[in-house]
């Protein structure tokens, strides 16, 4: 495996091609606009850089790293893929809709993935020409830091994709664990509801942001507070995982807190947008409630 595709240039997307790069592998980062994959691959010349000065990589590590990564805006340029990674919006409709898209361009032995931390793989594979060359790898944000990979087969995912896809975690760096293909995996399925129950012990005024945060730092020893923790995953993401998790298994526990429903309808996804429980406008984050 030697050719890597990543559909999707925004945070996850471009954290896969940053560490794919890294390790050595030629990647294809594309996304719907030009606009959009030069800014993702900005974003990882300032994250090499950072990288750089806390002293995690090699400055002679970037340049090779960044030449590794080509732009694209069209599934034409993965026809050399041996791996495709689709790193898009956690919306099911649209991820089929890419592969359906994406599988007439690839070779036909190419693997094909989902980073998505909710949907089911099984349907997914469904919608590709190639169920047993299809699965889950999920990455964890910031993806160049954090160390862990859920690796989740469908029904039809073979022995060979799913053991080509741990040596894939290998040489990333990555600790790989595997999950059932069960509604948000093994993490989400534990660490969405938490933040999930934060946030109604907010609109229930249990209490405030900065309490609620720091009651979880210091008395369950988190690194950090679940209402921090929402705005760094995203809550438009948050609520989609809820609302899948909801809808699977038609269990009530898994309702979305009405006050994350009133942020996403009002825009505030967290640090993407600058504000959520938080406020990000300056130069420290400060709770909004």
């Amino acid at each position: 495996m030697q050719t890597i595709g990543v559909i999707g240039a925004g945070l996850m997307g471009n954290g896969i091609a940053h560490v794919a790069a890294l390790a050595g592998y030629d990647v294809v980062l594309s996304d719907v606009s030009r606009d959009r994959v030069d800014a993702a691959k900005a974003t990882i010349g300032a994250n090499l850089a950072r990288a750089v000065k806390k002293g995690t990589i090699a400055a002679d590590a970037v340049d090779p790293a960044l030449a590794q990564i080509a732009l694209a805006t069209d599934p034409a340029a993965f026809a050399d893929a041996d791996l495709v990674i689709e790193a898009a919006t956690e919306n099911e409709g649209v991820k089929a809709k890419i592969f359906a898209d994406l599988c007439p361009r690839l070779k036909p032995d190419a693997l094909v993935a989902t980073n998505t931390s909710s949907i089911s793989i099984t349907r997914l594979a469904a919608a590709t020409d190639r169920p047993d060359r299809f699965v889950g790898v999920h990455f964890f944000n910031p993806v160049p830091i954090m160390a862990l990979v859920e690796i989740i087969r469908g029904l039809a995912t073979s022995d060979a994709t799913a053991s080509a896809m741990h040596a894939f975690a290998a040489k990333l760096g990555k600790t790989a664990v595997e999950a059932a293909d069960a509604p948000a995996f093994i993490v989400n399925r534990v660490l969405c509801p938490m933040m999930n129950e934060a946030i109604f012990a907010l609109g229930d005024g249990v209490g405030t942001v900065a309490d609620i945060d720091a009651g979880l730092r210091l008395g369950a020893n988190h690194p950090m507070g679940p209402l921090t923790l929402a705005d760094y995953v995203g809550l438009d993401t948050l609520l989609s995982v809820m609302r899948v998790m909801q809808d699977t298994t038609g269990d009530s526990k898994y309702r979305p807190a009405p006050l994350l429903v009133k942020y996403v309808e009002a825009g505030w996804f967290g640090r993407k947008t600058k504000r959520g429980f938080y406020d990000y406008a300056g130069a420290e984050p400060v709770p909004t409630r």
